[in-house]
């Protein structure tokens, strides 16, 4: 009969009485520490790292879920599995709520303590704040290593960062110069693409007269939007074919308020002719374009706000204002002038704001140091179309080529103290020297260290390989690299995705370069030449989304933090709603609804397993074919076929498919249709069942451990923690039965079928099944007969080759044998495989025939009003010749199934017996 496990489960299933324990029980195991010296086949990933300061938002849970969903199927499946995690310091996000702190609590800042006292305060704060995000990775179950947690300031990556940097300078891919950058004047720092943020702000529009105000004079018209930058002016641009300023170009305009400056009319097939005046203002200083423009026309280039944004070094009444107060200023000095032709306000345009700050950057001309990207770029490139790392989905390809086939040179420095220090030093007689890890700065008067750090990115750049040893030749290197799949939402693929694929590849190239004797290059694979790649996969996933397509953001209210859904639905609920919905590249729309469904899910899953195991389910050997009913053979085979569809979708990171039809199918497959027929199949009274009887229902109980065996393995990867506790009460003690689902074996075809042949004729006779209690049950609605009461019904199941399903036919849809002097009062036909099977029922005693009467009567009333609405707009000429063809199609459409209910509902009242 079996033994009933059932005991070992609480009554209901409450994951937070669970899931701390059960992580704490895997981590003490070491069940996800890797080992280096593993003969396994290995598979490794290294966690996006984190900022510091940071706490889990819905990207970072989808991230973590499909990450420990392959960490966890891989490691079922026989591989050495690393899935090495860490922090990034994130300069910038850091500094300044430490900063914020300060002021906050002290009343100082940074300046008030000084460089090396400021970075030990971030350092306390690290200490006492900064594992906020560990814990919450902790109780949504990531199967990472915590004995490799890597942080991006830690020893180990600093020397991987000045080797790096070193190497670089040395092979000429570093360098300083003057560039146009995105300045924060709240942080004084340059800052990179991805930390500015666009939005449409209220602002002007002011047309500017340079040069005569009498129309006979020479004079253009342009236009800005920032009125303040007119005082970095050097220069008018127009179209090289524009007739109207021909006979200007080559001229010079006076500046209005600068006598000294003569501004330059050029040339340039960068302006539009048909824009506006097709006259644009230069400012190569403050603005991108003007930038480029100056370069190829050797224009002057100056700087006129200072790091805080105030108007500086021009000699005019204006410095010393801030940005906005300049603005106006100036504009009333202009119309005092008579030099304003127009303003438009408020005028609405895109400006780009600092994401951490808030402020809107200004572009800014300022030393800076550069990484030359154009031998990377094209290595990285390189990667790709060779095929060394395969991008899914295939559809993002073109957004990689569109990056790393136009990329500019990479700004890397940042006016900041909390980061890598930048390795150079400048001598008291203009020297220049750049230390390696193991150099010796050189010391002595007049000897500083650039005040400048590095990007955050550039240590996030070396992030596969820094964090497995290098430069150091390490055991983990040689087992674990290149990463066998780099998982992250495609919205940074260019700002780290590509930055990762330029370090690794030219770190590759360094074994053969004068450094080889003392950086000794990452582990390399025969490629024909090509260097080594950092990753073999690279899987972009959406971004998650609010239910109704929205991005989540503070001023939308709609944003969801992960954490109340673990603590009131659990963690697997989390997972498996973000799991389910991941398709690669597309977003994610989610919300309470689905929490709440996966978290039925689970519940469901539990009280099946509950069930089966009250019912002696368990794992052993299965009975040869041959003696399984059609019913067994069928959930076996469509277990095998599920099996297969979702390891296929796994291979293919198509987390959704996979999940979607593992949920289809335990709960519409197992848990409502084989439980519904084991219940019939597994003896109620064992003492006085026949041998044949028990042999089946032991059978029963054998298929049902198995089926749940293998959908637990499977739904491991998404749900950890529910399948654990389900899966160690389903094996507890059975020989051969590893002590926890987190190392037992993946399912293979032999665990499911045994391998067999799909049994086609039991597919056949469960769609049959399927079909006959779907109809009896809907019949049974229309007939107003309650789901709970019992009906005699007659019907031929050897006519329809279901004879050994109707006891479980009858059990489902609540049908009795009929009685010796049985009399039906309503019938149904259905239509099935073999025949078409009449099924006669007595309701008599069963309908509340006034109730019924009643309730028909409504929709009788219900369908009338649709026709009466359908046919007065289907007949008014005027609405049918200017309502769109869809919208009358639809309104035929309502009339048609109007019609037919109706006439189903009018059928029915007039089988009804009179009261």
């Amino acid at each position: 009969m079996g033994a009933d496990r059932s005991a070992q489960l609480p009554k209901a299933w409450e994951p937070s009485a669970v899931e701390s324990t059960l992580y704490k029980r895997w981590v003490d195991a070491g069940y996800f520490t890797a080992d280096a010296g593993s003969s396994k086949p290995p598979f490794s990933i290294v966690l996006p790292p984190p900022n510091v300061t940071g706490q889990l938002h819905m990207g970072h849970a989808l991230d973590h879920t499909l990450m420990d969903a392959m960490a966890r199927r891989k490691r079922m499946q026989g591989f050495e599995v690393l899935w090495l995690p860490g922090s990034d310091h994130a300069g910038i996000a850091t500094q300044t709520k430490v900063e914020a702190s300060l002021k906050e609590n002290e009343g100082t800042d940074r300046f008030d303590l000084g460089r090396e006292a400021f970075v030990d305060r971030v350092w306390e704060w690290k200490h006492d704040y900064g594992n906020v995000i560990q814990n919450q990775m902790r109780a949504i179950g990531d199967s990472v290593d915590w004995s490799r947690e890597r942080f991006t300031l830690d020893e180990g990556l600093s020397r991987a960062v000045q080797t790096m940097f070193k190497a670089l300078y040395d092979e000429g891919l570093i360098y300083r110069a003057h560039r146009l950058v995105n300045w924060s004047p709240v942080l004084q720092t340059a800052i990179s693409d991805i930390e500015v943020v666009y939005s449409d702000d209220e602002g002007e529009l002011v047309s500017i007269r340079y040069g005569s105000l009498n129309d006979n004079e020479p004079h253009v018209i342009v236009a800005t939007t920032r009125v303040e930058t007119m005082l970095g002016d050097v220069a008018v641009a127009v179209h090289p074919e524009d007739e109207r300023y021909a006979d200007l170009v080559g001229t010079t305009l006076d500046h209005p308020f600068l006598p000294d400056r003569k501004m330059i009319v050029v040339a340039d097939d960068y302006v539009d002719p048909e824009f506006g005046t097709g006259a644009v203002k230069i400012t190569p200083a403050h603005d991108p374009n003007d930038f480029a423009l100056g370069q190829r026309h050797d224009l002057d280039m100056p700087v006129i706000l200072d790091a805080t944004g105030h108007i500086t070094d021009t000699g005019t009444q204006f410095d010393g204002m801030d940005r906005y107060e300049a603005r106006e200023k100036i504009r009333l000095a202009l119309e005092e002038q008579g030099r304003i032709v127009e303003r438009k306000f408020p005028y609405v345009h895109s400006v780009g704001h600092s994401e951490r700050s808030g402020e809107a950057i200004e572009p800014r001309l300022s030393e800076q140091w550069f990484v030359k990207v154009e031998k990377l770029a094209t290595m990285s490139a390189e990667a790709i179309r060779s095929g060394d790392s395969t991008i899914y989905p295939a559809s993002q390809e073109p957004r990689w080529f569109d990056w790393v086939d136009d990329m500019h040179d990479w700004c890397i420095s940042r006016q900041l103290w909390w980061g890598h220090r930048i390795p150079i030093w400048y001598g008291p007689d203009g020297e220049v020297v750049c230390c390696g890890p193991d150099d010796e700065p050189p010391t002595g008067e007049g000897w500083v260290q650039d005040e400048d750090v590095l990007d955050t990115w550039f240590s996030s750049a070396l992030w596969p390989f820094s964090t497995m040893g290098w430069p150091a030749s390490t055991e983990d290197l040689q087992k674990f690299y290149p990463v066998s799949v780099l998982v992250t939402g495609y919205d940074i693929l260019f700002f780290w995705v590509a930055r990762m694929m330029m370090f690794a590849t030219f770190a590759d190239t360094l074994k053969d370069s004068p450094l080889a004797n003392t950086i000794p290059g990452i582990p390399s694979v025969d490629r024909d030449g090509r260097p080594q790649i950092p990753f073999n996969d690279i899987f972009l996933h959406g971004l998650v989304r609010d239910e109704k397509g929205r991005k989540m953001s503070k001023s939308l209210g709609n944003g969801i933090n992960p954490m109340d859904w673990v603590e009131n639905y659990g963690a697997d609920a989390l997972r498996f709603t973000l799991a389910r919905g991941a398709n690669p590249g597309s977003d994610l729309p989610v919300g309470e609804d689905s929490a709440q469904s996966s978290r039925n899910f689970a519940t469901k899953l539990y009280n099946a397993t509950k069930f089966a195991l009250m019912n002696g389910a368990q794992v052993g050997d299965l009975p040869e074919r041959e003696a399984l009913t059609g019913a067994d053979r069928w959930i076996l085979d469509r277990l095998e076929s599920v099996r297969a569809l979702v390891d296929n979708a796994l291979d293919r990171y198509e987390f959704s498919l996979a999940n979607e039809n593992l949920y289809r199918f335990a709960w519409g497959e197992f848990c409502d249709w084989y439980l519904e027929i084991a219940k019939v199949q597994i003896p109620r009274n064992w003492d006085e069942a026949s041998e044949a009887e028990k042999a089946r229902g032991i059978n029963t109980q054998l298929v049902l451990g198995r089926v749940l065996d293998t959908v637990l393995r499977l739904l491991h990867p998404a749900m950890p923690f529910v399948t654990e506790t389900l899966w160690t009460a389903l094996t507890h003690g059975v020989d051969g039965y590893p002590e926890s689902l987190v190392v037992a074996p993946w399912p293979d075809s032999d665990l499911t079928n045994g391998g067999a042949e799909v049994d086609q004729d039991a597919i056949r006779r469960m769609a049959d099944v399927d079909k006959l209690v779907t109809e009896l049950r809907r019949f049974r609605s229309d007939q107003g007969v309650k789901p709970t009461q019992k009906v005699p019904a007659m019907l031929d199941f050897a006519a329809a080759d279901l004879e050994e399903f109707e006891p479980a036919v009858r059990s489902i849809v609540r049908l009795e044998e009929p009685d010796e002097g049985f009399a039906a009062t309503a019938s149904i036909e259905v239509r099935l495989s073999q025949a078409t099977i009449e099924v006669q029922l007595d309701t008599s005693g069963t309908v509340d025939v006034a109730a019924e009467r009643k309730r028909l009567e409504k929709d009788l009333a219900a369908a009338q009003k649709e026709l009466d609405n359908a046919a007065k707009k289907l007949s008014n000429e005027g609405f049918l010749a200017n309502a769109p063809e869809k919208v009358v199609e639809g309104i035929k459409e309502r009339q048609k199934i109007a019609q037919e209910e109706f006439a189903r509902i009018t059928s029915r009242l007039e089988e009804l017996p009179q009261a």
